[in-house]
């Protein structure tokens, strides 16, 4: 089974058909899910996807992660201590920053070893480097 994080965008493109990259997403589910997929997220991603949709794709998207679209995988207040040496290395004043909901996907490669990600973010996951000195690979 293929496991790959998604991120807020990517879960607003599903459930989006005017999004410019629902295709891509849509198609890029459709065909590793033939051979087994696993989505994981984070809750910061969760709830930024639902505060960005509009109504009905909202409860779209929450009834999927409720049926197994995606894990949500939780954290506790505590990792947030890791999280946000991470977030300051990688925000810019008055440019780019990685916000919690990148944070916490961030956090979540370093967790399970997992590095594919489905974003539209190409530029801050681009040059964000996991600890090993590694980079995600955006799919």
């Amino acid at each position: 089974m293929r496991s790959i994080l998604i991120d807020a965008g990517s879960l607003i493109a599903l459930f989006a058909v005017d999004d410019k990259h629902h295709q891509k997403f849509d198609r890029l589910v459709s065909d590793f899910s033939e051979k087994g997929l696993r989505l994981l997220t984070t809750w910061p991603c969760v709830v930024e996807t639902s505060y960005l949709h509009y109504v009905p794709q909202r409860f779209e998207m929450l009834r999927w992660i409720e049926l197994g679209g995606a894990q949500v995988y939780p954290f506790e207040p505590v990792h947030l201590g890791e999280m946000i040496p991470w977030m300051q290395r990688y925000t810019e004043p008055n440019k780019r920053e990685m916000d919690l909901a990148d944070g916490s996907l961030y956090w979540l490669a370093v967790e399970t070893g997992i590095v594919e990600i489905m974003t539209v973010d190409h530029n801050d996951f681009d040059r964000y480097r996991l600890p090993n000195g590694h980079a995600f690979v955006v799919l």
